[in-house]
């Protein structure tokens, strides 16, 4: 069993004013602590036939879910097998949207996103590609562990307009660090967006420093962005 408590409601208590989308959250973050792939897919089939906006979707139900999951993992009310399940079963999810995301108009403009060497959480990094996608720009998302050589040469072959580089766990911060002495190395004016969950440990400072590197800290953020664009 995932939980380590022993009755799942505690963890999905319902709040006391019961609105409908609160309804619909909680039943979805029991599903996914569950661990039923099945039900889960059959409620976000059922938000996007209800046209619930994309956003809403990625924040609202994957990303709170996600959030809500880890912190239970930290006050150690949840496995780590769990958290990996909840995180697997979101990403397997993620397609489902694509028949809207990728049939917004494009701009012409292009991003390369990617996580920093020995990252391996993607999922965030996946969500701003889809994001960048849905605001009409090319996505080009490289996925966890992108070696920096790779990376940079393709960052030469595409010669994007922003790479974005995501960071989940803090100890990852020097290699984050190492690729953004390559990156202003090469690609001096390549304006570069940072974020993820490592940086509620802090470290905003250290990669700001740099010039033309920016964090973004939502993806409400991200859209406020490449909408000036």
């Amino acid at each position: 069993m995932c939980r380590r408590k022993s009755e799942l409601e505690e963890i999905t208590m319902m709040p006391a004013e019961n609105r409908k989308p609160e309804t619909t959250y909680q039943a979805y973050l029991e599903a996914l602590i569950r661990g039923d792939r099945h039900r889960c897919r059959a409620m976000v089939e059922e938000m996007l036939k209800d046209e619930i906006d994309i956003r809403d979707l990625y924040t609202g139900i994957f990303q709170r879910s996600l959030y809500q999951v880890g912190e239970l993992w930290e006050s150690n009310k949840l496995t780590v097998a769990c958290e990996h399940m909840a995180t697997a079963i979101t990403e397997s999810l993620l397609p489902l949207a694509y028949q809207v995301i990728f049939s917004a108009p494009h701009c012409g403009r292009k991003a390369v996103v990617a996580c920093a060497a020995n990252e391996y959480h993607q999922l965030g990094g996946k969500m701003v590609a889809d994001i960048l996608e849905l605001n009409g720009w090319d996505g080009y998302f490289l996925g966890a562990n992108t070696p920096v050589n790779d990376l940079l040469a393709l960052v030469d072959e595409k010669r994007p307009d922003m790479l974005c580089l995501s960071l989940s766990v803090y100890t990852g911060m020097p290699e984050l660090i190492t690729l953004l002495d390559r990156v202003r190395g090469e690609f001096s004016a390549l304006p570069v967006i940072v974020g993820g969950q490592a940086f509620r440990w802090g470290g905003v400072d250290l990669v700001t420093a740099y010039s033309g590197v920016r964090h973004i800290g939502s993806i409400f953020e991200l859209e406020h962005l490449v909408q000036e664009w």
